[in-house]
């Protein structure tokens, strides 16, 4: 039996979602496009036409074939019968753990008042049925490999004792296989398969879309989600990112992570086209920024998160599941938030840039919201923590001054306008930054600065931040050499902070030792101590990631609470997200429950990414230090 949960027919678009693959196939401007699990092609001509219709109809068989294969179908075992009652049971001998489960029941003869303890009818039983559907509830979902039987008790439509079969259907994972490892040729051998990096990491940010998914999605175990997401007037708030493991939309952390990921793609083009991934990259950052266009519904008017925190991580499911009506949260001029303000201005104007030859007027409309929002920011000065108190627990402000140099810097960037520049030079702080992240942009600031100007007085303030991530400026580094900066998230410090010494490298200060000091952190995450920090990438990778959507079985089984608390690995493979990383004794244990090592963030991954693109552009180049002296954990 082949469980169909979800099928959508939308024009000459075929979609369907089964309980381990997804099958996408339509017709698009004399195109033909078919999407089988992870494997995508498209042909334009009529005669490959018709020769990827039958592949796709063949690809469709084999996988319906084997999703078959994985179902389990056994007799009903009668183990008393008396009058017109009876009881039964069917056993199944579970080859691996499960975590969500439907068992479809065919009966020889009509039966009723069927009473069982382990799930819920997918439909009310009618009397004297001869096939009934059972899910599992939510404290029933997991089983341990080995026999697993469900009873059940009830009465038969006549004299004789039923006979019947039960087909379980195993809703625990999407059966989804890895992704073709890419390659990039003419490039210097690398420890590490880094476009292989790129690749999952942008398909992390893939499984972080909320709204309706694109008809190419690449994620089968996630669906649209989060569709009634509105302003007060109705206003359409559909779309971005995720946050981390939740299920909340924070524009802050999401904004930062939308500008370092553009900033990468600025920077190095190649990097992506070499490796295949330049049109997957255009689309990971178009998804948050046609959401902040949406966001800024007039001119002093900008919402800024959606979902509420203390409610969202008050439960354990998946977007798909979750309570649909959700809040959304603004500042206004009344109301002010010039931080998260600045910040969307930023990566809007950075977009602008990115999008200016490929989508003119994309880049347009970004850059005329990007204008907006700044003046809307700058006469507007303000804690958006202190507007909107639900964020105050989740993603507080320590400063905003730097915000305001952020967003001046990437406008003075996107449109030469002196004005933006004036701005930025007033609101700069010479000083070292603690780390570069969502709430500290001074690292980036530096950078942006000394670029645009080439004062040298801004080229000493990269020197004095990376001197305060060395040993003798007082950074702590684990025994395995991690930069240690802080407990919570350790490897999201050392990545951003990776990432700036790169693009300070490439623009001349020190680029030999700051290459190879930011190699050396990134190839931490990736693998040196012996693990990777990089689900579904590398050796001993994390397999329990604190995460929601991941953590839970297919639909339509239901997902709460047990599925944080499953001692296995989590169903869905959350290829490409870093997680948290070590204590600073090198220390890590693989738990789902444990939010500040085994999380994951958009802002989690954003420099990340961004630092592995610039070591494989040094690898095209063929500038890439050598990896062999990581182990003597060697300063900036």
């Amino acid at each position: 039996m082949i469980r169909k949960p979800l099928i959508r027919r939308t024009n000459s678009l075929c979609h369907y979602v089964f309980s381990d693959i997804l099958i996408v196939s339509y017709w698009h401007w004399n195109k033909y496009y078919c999407f089988v699990g992870s494997q995508f092609t498209n042909h334009s001509t009529r005669q490959r036409n018709q020769s990827t219709m039958w592949r796709c109809v063949a690809l469709l068989v084999t996988t319906l074939l084997l999703a078959e294969a994985k179902n389990m179908t056994v007799d009903m075992e009668v183990t008393q019968h008396w009058d017109d009652n009876f009881e039964g049971r069917f056993c199944f001998n579970l080859p691996h753990p499960i975590i969500g489960f439907e068992l479809v029941l065919h009966f020889s003869s009509g039966v009723k008042s069927i009473q069982q303890w382990l799930g819920d009818w997918l439909h009310p039983p009618t009397d004297c049925a001869t096939t009934l559907t059972l899910l599992n509830q939510d404290s029933h979902g997991a089983h341990p490999a080995g026999e697993f039987c469900v009873k059940m008790m009830g009465k038969v439509c006549g004299a004789a004792a039923p006979g019947g079969q039960g087909t379980l259907v195993d809703l625990t994972d999407d059966g989804m296989q890895p992704p073709k490892v890419p390659h990039v040729t003419g490039a210097a051998q690398t420890k590490y398969n880094y476009a292989e990096v790129i690749e999952k990491s942008i398909m992390f940010y893939e499984a972080q879309r909320s709204g309706k998914l694109p008809a190419n999605n690449r994620i089968p175990w996630r669906g649209d989600s989060a569709l009634k997401d509105k302003g007060a007037g109705g206003e359409d708030l559909t779309g971005g990112w995720y946050d981390a493991g939740d299920n909340v939309k924070f524009n802050f952390p999401m904004a930062f992570s939308t500008t370092m990921l553009c900033w990468s793609l600025l920077e190095f083009p190649q990097a992506y086209s070499k490796s295949g991934q330049l049109n997957y990259m255009y689309d990971s950052i178009r998804w948050p920024l046609e959401y902040f266009i949406k966001c800024h519904t007039k001119p002093n008017e900008l919402y800024v998160q959606v979902g509420s925190g203390s409610k969202d991580h008050g439960s354990w499911t998946s977007p798909e599941r979750m309570d649909p009506n959700r809040p959304a949260y603004k500042i206004d001029a009344s109301n002010p938030g010039s931080d998260v303000a600045m910040d969307m201005a930023a990566a809007m104007a950075c977009g602008s840039m990115a999008f200016k030859s490929k989508d003119s007027a994309f880049s347009g409309k970004l850059l005329s919201h990007a204008k907006q929002i700044y003046s809307f920011a700058k006469a507007h000065q303000g804690f958006y923590s202190t507007s909107v108190s639900d964020a105050a627990a989740y993603y507080r402000s320590q400063n905003y001054t730097d915000e305001n140099n952020w967003g001046a810097a990437w406008l003075y960037k996107a449109t030469n306008d002196n004005q933006y520049l004036a701005d930025a030079k007033v609101r700069y702080a010479h000083e070292p930054a603690w780390g570069f992240s969502w709430d500290e942009k001074l690292g980036g600031n530096h950078l942006l600065m000394y670029k645009l100007t080439g004062d040298d007085t801004y080229k000493s303030d990269i020197e004095s931040t990376m001197t305060t991530w060395s040993k003798p400026g007082g950074m702590a580094y684990t025994p395995k050499c991690l930069a240690f900066r802080l407990e919570w998230g350790p490897l999201r410090y050392s990545a951003n902070t990776a990432f700036f010494a790169l693009m300070a490298a490439k623009y001349g200060v020190h680029a030999a030792s700051y290459r190879q000091w930011a190699m050396c952190q990134i190839h931490y995450a990736l693998g040196d101590t012996g693990r990777s920090y990089v689900v579904g990438f590398g050796t001993n990778p994390p397999k329990k990631p604190h995460h929601r959507a991941s953590s839970c079985p297919m639909l339509p089984a239901p997902c709460g609470w047990e599925a944080q608390q499953n001692t296995g690995p989590n169903p869905h493979t959350l290829y490409g997200a870093l997680v948290g990383g070590p204590g600073k004794s090198d220390d890590y244990t693989d738990d789902r429950k444990d939010y500040v090592h085994n999380e994951v963030a958009c802002d989690y991954n954003a420099g990340f990414q961004g630092a592995v693109a610039a070591l494989l552009q040094l690898a095209i180049d063929h500038e890439l230090p050598s990896a062999s002296k990581c182990t003597s954990c060697p300063n900036p």
